[in-house]
């Protein structure tokens, strides 16, 4: 019998082409490398605004690395990705609250297909450009990730409760606080 597996903790957002990397190469290769993999819906617009970071689009050369990074990226781990034709528009008009409140539903309800349905929403905005906000886009997503119809609609049907909202919140915070546990101490060599 081997090691117990380690855990790791992915925050995630189908908003992120990066996500949707990680995302692969760690579903690809958890039990090669003995990982158990905790798949954590989060918000990246809470993200960056905890940070206080702005999107890589807003800034013209980041943008143009990420739209050749993703790409790049793309080819060599094999993920089918590209960017929406309206990037602008998909990313900060519409974004991705209702879908991940969606995930957050699927994990409390059906984490069993939180993978799969993750997975969907991915391939809908980054690699078909389609929507991901609309009930009909989201209920196709779960659809296709081997939900039934009336399962789906009765989770999306609780995307705006307050356990659902709450939980959503709780996770993004949650990766937030992981970027403020590292103790820092002030260097004493320039004094």
């Amino acid at each position: 019998m081997g090691p117990l597996p380690r855990t790791l903790e992915l925050f995630y957002d189908v908003l992120s082409p990066y996500s949707w990397l990680a995302f692969e190469v760690l579903c690809r290769y958890k039990n090669i490398w003995n990982v158990s993999l905790q798949l954590r819906p989060t918000l990246i617009a809470g993200i960056m605004k905890d940070s206080g970071n702005q999107p890589p689009a807003l800034l013209p050369r980041k943008a143009l690395y990420v739209k050749n990074d993703v790409r790049l990226l793309g080819q060599h781990l094999q993920v089918p990705i590209r960017l929406p034709k309206d990037f602008f528009f998909v990313i900060f008009e519409k974004g991705s609250l209702t879908a991940m409140r969606f995930l957050t539903v699927v994990k409390l309800e059906h984490p069993e297909l939180l993978e799969k349905v993750s997975r969907e929403l991915w391939m809908r905005i980054w690699s078909r450009d389609e929507d991901i906000t609309e009930p009909q886009s989201i209920l196709a997503a779960a659809e296709k990730a081997g939900m039934s119809t009336g399962q789906a609609r009765e989770l999306l049907e609780r995307v705006s409760t307050p356990q659902v909202k709450n939980q959503l919140k709780e996770t993004t915070e949650a990766a937030c606080k992981y970027g403020t546990s590292i103790d820092v101490q002030p260097s004493t060599a320039a004094q």
